[in-house]
């Protein structure tokens, strides 16, 4: 680059929120002049994609991707569901899932350049939101589930099982997809959370008029139930969606569910 550097690129990138080219043509036709290259793309309307930093961005598209032994999970994020549904930011998303999955989650700024971009061409506020990589461990199974909505994904999901089956692992990940589980297991649950759950069951139980002796009993029922709550509950105590006469705990069989992720569109 005559008259300036790669640095000098990044830094009038920064500056205007313009994309990488237009940065690059603006102190090529500017000799590296700094300002004159920021006013050069001010005239040309190139340089707005900073004024557009800190406005909302709870729109967007979710992707999933896997290779054998990994699992990835992006988030893009809009301003607009319209954006969100266009052709060039679904690729995006989907090829920041593929990248993550094949390198590793901090593979996703390398692309950052490619978002920066999309910010000028389609004029919103796109940032970069959730990325999730499992790796299995030995032995064990990865699946992922896609809700897709008007052509873009809105609702995605990571499991990871062990002695268990794909089959297992995704048909756990569509029951998330409904279930929208905040936690794995019980223990993972805040204590502070219990408690003042507890306390609240407690008072609402003996302003029904419920015998004391029987409180305890009474809320207990409660409480296990405010466990398995779709959404928002406990996964392993969650009724399964395909037969809720089980829990998902039940139908593990001898697998255990290791982990999982959830990433929706504004969540």
């Amino acid at each position: 680059m005559a008259g300036f550097t790669a640095k000098d690129v990044q830094t009038l990138r920064q500056a205007t929120g313009a994309g990488m080219m237009d940065a690059k043509k603006a102190l090529e036709a500017n000799d590296g002049d700094f300002e004159a290259a920021a006013t050069w793309l001010r005239e040309r309307g190139l340089g707005k994609a900073a004024e557009r930093t800190g406005r909302e961005n709870a729109e967007g598209a979710v992707a999933v991707a896997s290779t054998d032994a990994a699992a990835a999970l992006v988030q893009l994020k809009s301003e607009t569901d319209f954006v969100a549904k266009s052709p060039q930011f679904v690729a995006l998303a989907d090829e920041l899932a593929r990248l993550v999955a094949a390198k590793g989650a901090e593979a996703a700024a390398e692309r950052q350049d490619a978002i920066d971009d999309l910010k000028v061409t389609l004029k919103e506020n796109i940032d970069l939101g959730r990325v999730i990589r499992f790796e299995a461990a030995p032995g064990n199974v990865l699946d992922t589930y896609l809700h897709v909505q008007n052509g873009r994904g809105v609702n995605g999901i990571l499991v990871e099982v062990a002695a268990g089956t794909k089959e297992l692992a995704h048909d756990i990940a569509v029951h998330i997809a409904f279930g929208k589980p905040s936690v794995l297991s019980r223990d993972e649950v805040p204590q502070a959370d219990i408690d003042a759950e507890l306390q609240a069951l407690t008072n609402q139980t003996r302003n029904e008029g419920k015998p004391e002796q029987a409180l305890p009993k009474i809320v207990e029922g409660k409480l296990n139930g405010w466990f398995k709550r779709v959404p928002g509950g406990v996964l392993l105590e969650q009724p399964y969606a395909k037969d809720e006469k089980q829990t998902v705990s039940g139908i593990l069989g001898g697998a255990t569910l290791v982990r999982f992720a959830q990433v929706t569109v504004g969540g």
